[in-house]
């Protein structure tokens, strides 16, 4: 696989045990992975996430059991 261009959130801090949600847009996907987990990422479309981020803002999994 080529090396994918992965942006940290700009919200993780600096140091060693700060995890963090990383991002990369390639082939027009959305890949989302976990600086603690690189080896498994999601991958989605603009749309999707866009929609996700929104309910999440929302409070719609504020509850989930």
């Amino acid at each position: 696989m080529r090396d994918i261009p992965w942006r940290k959130s700009s919200f993780s801090g600096n140091g060693v045990d700060n995890a963090c949600l990383e991002l990369a847009a390639t082939d027009g996907a959305i890949r989302l992975r976990e600086s603690e987990d690189p080896a498994t990422v999601i991958r989605t479309a603009p749309r999707p996430l866009a929609a996700f981020i929104r309910a999440a803002k929302a409070g719609a999994f504020d509850n989930l059991r």
